[in-house]
């Protein structure tokens, strides 16, 4: 009965990851920030996919060629100097070109995603149904062998936020997802923004915008963004791979809920102790967790039938950049990103 129950966990936290509807959207003045530290390489690919948008590209103290090739796509670029006090480098830029556009929604975008031909017209078009802060998860195009080692992280991601339950909407969302964040500058304004003092130094910053919209009285919409938007996590190697997670993950963990923590460590135990069981029951139980993880697997990425067969070692890569996370979160209090060290 506690297998059943521990493998059962993942469906309740990832029971439906919604994806953005059809829809042709409105008039209403748009435009697409993209903050940019040494992005040249994936500006080149994101702004092609964006063509036609109004877009403003904020270089965050590149030493590439980021602001060359985004005026030579047609964004305006706006030049950010080394942040204030107390802010990141993102949350800075985000800011700057929320300051600098003329418009009544932002679109705030990495730069490492990917649009499908359609896929902002549809994000906008679910923005005027819903209002409020509507945030895309891109499905993950893994490429690279060593992306597969993204699995768990993608997976636990959605988990975290509580907004993929049975329950829906009925239970409040923790977090967005910064790759994609899409709000009215009404909104944007009263919540503070990028600015705000909660997210102006936050290392997650799309989970302390989002949570300064619901204290704004907004509500937070979360998708999944197979079909709409997609981008390949970290594809400069696994060095990237390990820095840009523990940049993230255990910060991520600390704002999400205490059950929904309790109910994550329940699954990994349980992936955990699967293959140790006694046998036939060992066998059994792996292929039982195989199975499930290739399902959920498919719903955030690209992912290969082989990852979730060898599930054990994207595991213990997940579990070894968590503890690596969290010992610079909360020990040192600070982590390394694109070469600037961030007070946690």
């Amino acid at each position: 009965m506690v297998e059943v129950v521990r493998w059962g966990v993942a469906w309740w936290l990832l029971w439906k990851l919604p994806r953005v509807g059809p829809g042709v959207a409105t008039t209403k003045r748009t435009v697409v920030v993209v903050p940019a530290r040494d992005e040249a390489e994936n500006l080149a690919r994101l702004l092609p996919s964006i063509a036609g948008a109004d877009v403003i590209v904020v270089d965050d103290g590149s030493t590439d060629a980021t602001a060359a090739v985004a005026a030579a796509h047609g964004a305006e670029v706006v030049i950010a100097a080394s942040p204030p006090e107390g802010w990141t480098g993102k949350t800075n830029a985000c800011a700057l070109g929320a300051r600098a556009a003329t418009a009544d929604r932002f679109v705030f975008m990495d730069a490492d995603v990917v649009a499908e031909p359609d896929g902002i017209e549809r994000i906008l078009a679910e923005h005027d149904r819903t209002g409020g802060l509507v945030s895309v998860q891109p499905w993950h195009a893994v490429e690279r062998p060593y992306e597969h080692l993204n699995a768990f992280f993608n997976l636990l991601a959605p988990m975290a936020v509580d907004a993929f339950t049975p329950l829906g909407r009925r239970r409040r969302a923790t977090g967005a997802f910064g790759p994609c964040l899409v709000l009215d500058r009404d909104l944007y304004e009263r919540s503070g923004g990028h600015g705000g003092p909660t997210v102006r130094g936050a290392v997650l910053d799309d989970v302390a915008l989002a949570r300064a919209v619901q204290a704004a009285g907004g509500e937070v919409h979360l998708f999944g963004g197979r079909g709409a938007l997609g981008f390949r996590m970290y594809p400069e190697g696994v060095a990237q791979l390990v820095e840009g997670w523990t940049k993230n993950f255990a910060g991520g963990a600390a704002g999400t809920r205490p059950t929904t923590s309790v109910l994550v460590l329940l699954w990994i135990s349980g992936l955990i102790a699967a293959p140790f069981a006694p046998r036939p029951a060992a066998f059994v139980l792996y292929a039982a967790y195989a199975a499930q993880l290739t399902i959920l697997l498919r719903r955030v990425g690209r992912f290969s039938m082989s990852t979730a067969a060898v599930y054990p070692v994207p595991l213990a890569f997940f579990i070894g950049v968590f503890l690596r996370s969290a010992i610079l979160t909360f020990v040192r209090h600070e982590v390394r990103w694109r070469g600037r060290t961030i007070r946690t």
